[in-house]
């Protein structure tokens, strides 16, 4: 019945319209009940969280830069890199040291 592709993916894997669909479905940011914790082949426990497309179920590790990212979406910042590279996000630099 569920013939959806699933697909585990990182945040640096994450395609722009990815992103989009999870910002979509998690407006206030995702919760601990949305959160899946599951087993790799290395047997680390991994967190993620699921956005489903019409052929793929992505379940999306959960990271700093993932948070930080969905709560600082805004579209237009990534309509420069659909030209160059569809499936490039920018690069997030965490450090709070920074001068603006």
């Amino acid at each position: 019945m569920d013939n959806l592709k699933r697909v585990i993916v990182d945040f640096k894997k994450l395609t722009p319209e990815v992103l989009k669909l999870l910002v979509e479905r998690y407006p206030g940011g995702y919760g601990d009940r949305d959160i899946f914790t599951f087993k790799n082949a290395k047997n680390e426990t991994i967190e993620a969280v699921e956005v489903i497309t019409e052929d793929t179920k992505y379940l999306v590790k959960i990271s700093a830069k993932l948070e930080y990212t969905m709560e600082n979406y805004d579209e237009d910042d990534y309509e420069d890199f659909k030209d160059d590279d569809p499936t490039a996000i920018p690069d997030i630099n965490l450090d709070t040291d920074d001068d603006d």
